[in-house]
């Protein structure tokens, strides 16, 4: 349309195209091709260095430019992600807020949240099944919209606290919720088969173990580009 053309439309009609678009533009800023929770064990058996460890894992995953080459393929080129930190059965805080990456900037600001983010939980026993029960709470509350939505266990230990893990995976599959293991193998040599047959489900879901805490940085880079790129396609 012509400049001119908007001084014959009647006002209302203008407005209602203004608005329209201005609309279209928003809905645009809350489509998302996956919403993200990232569910990070605290409890006792990982010390100030283990925590430590893992946070710098994450955000150097975050900062490594396949990551970012990744969300931009999808066809909304965002994905939203949020973090918690999880212990026992009713122990856990979300430690960063929903956030929309899909440029360098919004990288940034998540990757700085991760690290100021302080530890919120000291021990109180290892229950996933309330880490996957929380986490499913959280999609609620994301202001965004996706066609994924996808729960991330990070941990270093098998369910031994609440109800038994592969029961909260269930409903949580039913509920049309992924859930992807990255388990820790330092402890529990086998935890990664644990995860496999209690902790993940849902289509396309996976396990990808980090034979210790000083590899997970890798574990956690391979993960998230298996993640997002099963948006993608």
């Amino acid at each position: 349309m012509h400049a001119h053309s908007w001084r014959s439309l009647p006002y209302f009609l203008a407005g209602a195209i203004l608005l329209a678009s201005g609309l279209a533009g928003a809905v645009a800023q809350n489509n998302v091709d996956l919403a993200l929770v990232l569910a990070v064990d605290t409890s006792g058996s990982v010390d100030a260095v283990r925590f430590d460890l893992q946070k710098r894992g994450y955000v150097a995953a975050f900062r490594h430019a396949r990551v970012l080459q990744a969300i931009r393929s999808g066809a909304n080129g965002a994905i939203a992600v949020t973090m918690l930190q999880w212990t026992g059965p009713a122990l856990h805080v979300q430690v960063v807020d929903w956030t929309r990456i899909g440029s360098e900037e919004s990288t940034a600001a998540f990757t700085a949240a991760i690290e100021r983010a302080p530890r919120r939980l000291f021990g109180g026993g290892t229950s996933i099944s309330g880490a996957i029960d929380y986490g499913s709470t959280l999609f609620a509350s994301s202001p965004f919209q996706a066609p994924r939505r996808v729960i991330d266990v990070s941990g270093d230990g098998s369910n031994n606290r609440g109800r038994p893990a592969a029961l909260a995976r269930d409903e949580a599959v039913a509920a049309g919720i992924a859930i992807n293991g990255l388990p820790i193998l330092a402890l529990e040599p086998d935890l990664d088969r644990y995860y496999y047959d209690n902790v993940i489900g849902g289509p396309g879901a996976f396990v990808i173990p980090a034979q210790d805490y000083e590899t997970f940085a890798d574990a956690v880079l391979k993960k998230l580009i298996t993640e997002i790129a099963a948006s993608t396609r």
